[in-house]
Parts: C-alpha cells; structure tokens; sequence
C-alpha cells in the first residue's frame, strides 16, 4: 500500500456574527486553493436564528454562500454531527459559522522529510493572532 504524504490537516470555525458577510473569505480561500496552499477536505454551515433554533446547509443551499462553489477539492464527510454542535453551541443567536477542514499542503514534503528521518511531530498548536499581535507589541523595539 503506497502512503501518501499529507501536510498536516487543519480544522477552523469561521463566525460571522449577526450573519453580515461580505463575500471576501471564498476568494482568498480559492486562491490558497489555486496556489496549491491547502487542500479544502469539508466544509459545512451552521446557522442559529433569532430564537436559537440551529440549522446546517451546504454553500449550494444558501445564496450568501454562492461564492463557496468556486472551491475545488473538497471531500466532505469529515466534519461529524458533534463538531457541527460544537460549533452552534457558542453562536449567538442570528449569527452564522463555517466549519472547514483543510490541509496544509506546502507542509506535505516537510512531512515525509520528518518521517523519512523517523521523526514524529510531539506538538504543535495554532496561536491565535490577537495573542501574538499583543506578544509582538510588548516586544522592545530591536537597536
């Protein structure tokens, strides 16, 4: 059986409270597509309305969504039930998610590198940006 690198895989929720998109996230998402960047494995929408009621659709489902088509490469199935009430449970009501599951691709030949030197990932975690933008601002400026 012939194992295929892959980069690691990635696991985001994308809020969009109060349900205002702006169409800006599916382009840059097919550009990273289109770049060879990531891979997109599954992607699924979580909504909850005014009165809490929660819902799922597929960016087919939903105009606001449309521009989700253009993204290629997905494989659905992933993300599970439980991940899909993970996400609604911390929505406000009248606010919507992405649940998006992709891989790292740039990362796949770093991958079989480690593994070819038997060496195993121990950790790694993703830091979320506004700690690092206050870790950077607390920095002394370099001389």
């Amino acid at each position: 059986m012939l194992i295929v690198a892959l980069g690691p895989i990635e696991y985001v929720i994308f809020g969009f409270p109060g349900n205002k998109f702006t169409g800006k996230v599916a382009p840059e998402l097919k550009k990273l597509l289109d770049s060879g960047t990531i891979r997109v494995l599954d992607l699924v929408f979580v909504s909850k309305d005014e009165n809490g009621d929660t819902a799922t659709f597929e960016y087919e489902d939903h105009d606001d969504f449309a521009g989700f088509m253009a993204l290629d490469g997905e494989v659905g199935g992933l993300i599970s039930d439980e991940d899909i009430d993970y996400a609604a449970e911390s929505l406000e009501p009248n606010s919507s998610a992405a649940l998006l599951i992709w891989e790292d691709t740039w990362a796949a030949p770093l991958v079989e590198a480690l593994r070819d030197a038997n060496g195993v990932v121990l950790e790694g975690a993703r830091i979320p940006h506004d700690l690092i933008e206050a870790a950077m601002a607390d920095l002394e400026p370099a001389s």
